[in-house]
């Protein structure tokens, strides 16, 4: 399928003009909290970030009790159980990236076993990455046989297709991936690593999201998206979740189908929040940097 770049790029622009107002504002500052993906992905990760992360994702601020929780945290493979004790008996979902992350470049036999070692540890969600080298070369079947591949591994974690689309160059590119993606057994389909930039924009995950559209008018099945890296203010957030709304309803205005992968956009939400409660913004200092 070839994509219409002017169409794409103007409708993701005017739909970013829409002014959400008062309550209808707060809500969406909400729900935007309620998607988040709390992510560490250093090499300086210890135990005890993980456990305070967790500590954020479950409680995000500790003065507003009405504020929800976030929907998963995200982290390497061999922090996974760490985080799962910590999140015991809540909501949040613990998600682990796998397959060679960032560069999605060694044998599949390894991107197995790392998977393996995540969904063994607790994993609730595994986040894989595509060879792009193999599919900007063209080796589709490779790409295919892999997300399948791994798509089985998980058993009953879900499923989440990284297509780094900062390398992808093309929105034909970004759709034909999406295409791929989804046909190969991926329960989310999810812009970025978060390591390239650009990342996430609006026209990019509008086109992934028309991808998901059409693979639901075809099928009846519902895929998930997640947009992630460089989303950071609430008023982004609120003009994805528009994107999403007019693109594929309000069914998909939920953690189960849609997830920010953006730390500290939490903050931002958060001191939003209380602007429109008091009028005034509390301190960056106030919050943990994720």
């Amino acid at each position: 399928m070839t994509v219409d770049q002017v169409a794409l790029e103007e409708r993701s622009a005017a739909l970013g003009k829409r002014s959400l107002k008062k309550a209808t504002k707060v809500a969406g500052i909400r729900l935007a909290i309620s998607m988040c993906d709390l992510t560490t992905l250093e090499g300086k990760d210890s135990p005890g970030k993980i456990r305070q992360m967790c500590a954020k994702a479950v409680r995000p601020d500790p003065e507003d009790l009405s504020v929800p929780s976030v929907a998963a945290v995200c982290v390497y493979p061999d922090l996974v159980g760490i985080a799962k004790r910590a999140l015991s008996g809540s909501t949040v979902k613990v998600a682990s990236v796998a397959t060679a992350f960032p560069s999605g470049r060694s044998p599949l036999s390894l991107k197995i076993t790392d998977v393996r070692r995540a969904v063994s540890a607790g994993a609730d969600e595994i986040d894989m990455v595509i060879d792009r080298g193999a599919f900007l070369a063209g080796d589709l079947r490779k790409v295919f046989d892999e997300i399948a591949a791994v798509k089985e591994t998980c058993g009953t974690a879900h499923l989440k297709v990284i297509l780094e689309t900062g390398e992808l160059e093309t929105y034909d590119n970004v759709r034909r991936a999406s295409d791929l993606a989804i046909a190969a057994g991926a329960d989310f389909i999810k812009t970025s690593t978060g390591k390239v930039a650009p990342a996430a924009t609006p026209p990019v995950t509008l086109c992934m999201l028309e991808a998901i559209r059409d693979h639901w008018f075809a099928t009846g099945v519902k895929i998930g998206m997640k947009p992630a890296g460089g989303i950071r203010t609430s008023k982004q957030a609120l003009h994805y979740l528009v994107i999403v709304k007019e693109t594929l309803g309000s069914d998909w205005l939920t953690p189960d189908l849609f997830r920010f992968g953006a730390s500290s956009l939490v903050n931002d939400c958060l001191m939003q929040l209380r602007k429109e409660e008091t009028g005034r913004y509390r301190s960056e200092e106030e919050f943990t940097k994720d």
